[in-house]
């Protein structure tokens, strides 16, 4: 799609990135355990998941055959949703938050309606997987889309491969610098590279925290445990829906 095409990119708080990883982080790891195995943040697990469903037959085997298109339905979906909010002269991000929000909470009751959830081909499993899915799906979207300069909150692969490379740079540039200082192309590098390095590490340690706190809550209060990726949300949605306004206002 063109660029003309495309939302207007925003530049959100540092804080918000890494809450955002958190939350993921936290819904993948309570999935795998509470929704047998199914990873809704992370498309790369759902494709594996995918082939195994093709040649073991199982209980839950056809929700782990639609998460992948289930993603990719919520980013296509919440693409042209965004597109159309700013092409009527509307803030998308505070929309695109609050659709979560809702997903998220519709999530939650399902889950709640159906535990305990003791069968993987139960219809409240399937129906809370699918929600999962698609809540996660349009995260990743809006990340893309309507932030500007801030890595991907749902997929780690590509993080940790950046983040690697990144420390590398880091490393290889301030040696650089350290022997020519006065060299403004090797300081310019220099703070390039710190500038990304400084700007993914919160997101990786977000998810990497969120994956704890989501197992461990699980363990411990159970499905009560989503009330907190839950209000982290709907903290998010206040703040953008109040930096809308007072864009409006001004």
């Amino acid at each position: 799609m063109s660029e003309l095409f495309l939302p207007l990119q925003r530049r959100v708080p540092a804080i918000v990135p890494p809450l955002l990883s958190f939350t993921a982080g936290f819904i993948d790891s309570f999935t795998v355990l509470a929704l047998f195995g199914l990873f809704v943040a992370q498309v790369t697990g759902s494709f594996v998941l995918m082939a195994v469903a093709f040649v073991k037959d199982e209980q839950g085997a056809l929700i782990k055959l639609l998460a992948v298109p289930v993603f990719l339905l919520a980013g296509a979906a919440t693409t042209v949703f965004a597109v159309v909010l700013e092409r009527r002269g509307r803030a998308a991000l505070p929309w695109i938050v609050g659709l979560e929000c809702a997903v998220l909470t519709g999530f939650l009751l399902t889950i709640l309606v159906g535990a305990p959830l003791s069968e993987a081909g139960a219809l409240s499993v399937a129906a809370a997987s699918l929600l999962g899915l698609f809540a996660m799906g349009m995260q990743s979207a809006a990340v893309r889309l309507l932030m500007k300069d801030v890595a991907s909150t749902n997929v780690m692969t590509t993080n940790t491969t950046n983040l690697a490379v990144d420390a590398a740079e880091l490393v290889l540039a301030w040696q650089a610098r350290r022997r020519a200082p006065a060299d403004a192309a090797l300081v310019a590098a220099y703070e390039k590279a710190r500038g990304r390095f400084r700007a993914l590490l919160p997101i990786m340690l977000g998810f990497l925290a969120g994956t704890v706190v989501g197992m461990l809550a699980y363990v411990a209060i159970g499905v009560w445990g989503l009330l907190l990726p839950l209000a982290i949300i709907y903290a998010i949605f206040a703040w953008t829906s109040a930096s809308a306004l007072r864009a409006e206002l001004e």
